[in-house]
């Protein structure tokens, strides 16, 4: 039980992060540069002096260190569907919540779909 619940938790640190990570990395497309490496440089520069960016990407890391631990004792077969199709649930809710954009029929069925999946998951360990 403890193992599911982890897991729950994992794909929420990944998944409600998704949306602020998006809205932090917001105006990296304006940084431009005539080299690569230098490119490279500064929107790594530019991601990390923004908290906005870095709060939610150190709870989303937080969330794979908590996946790491958490694989060492449950099996893959049921860590990698749950963990991984749930954090598209939490993006999709928070996105929502966010107000990002409203949620079609077709994202309202496939969150549906994915949260009795994971659920008939569940009931089989």
């Amino acid at each position: 039980m403890h193992e599911i619940l982890s897991l729950v938790v994992v794909a929420f640190l990944w998944g409600a992060t998704n949306p602020f990570l998006r809205q932090g990395s917001a105006g990296i497309e304006r940084v431009h540069s005539d080299s690569k490496i230098t490119g490279f440089i500064l929107e790594l520069k530019f991601l990390v002096t923004r908290w906005q960016y870095i709060v939610p990407f150190l709870l989303n890391q937080s969330g794979s260190l908590l996946y790491f631990f958490t694989l060492q004792k449950t099996a893959l077969s049921v860590a990698v569907p749950i963990a991984n199709s749930l954090s598209f649930v939490f993006t999709a809710l928070v996105a929502q919540l966010l107000g990002e954009r409203a949620a079609s029929k077709n994202v309202i069925l496939g969150t549906i779909l994915v949260a009795v999946g994971s659920i008939l998951c569940l009931i089989e360990t």
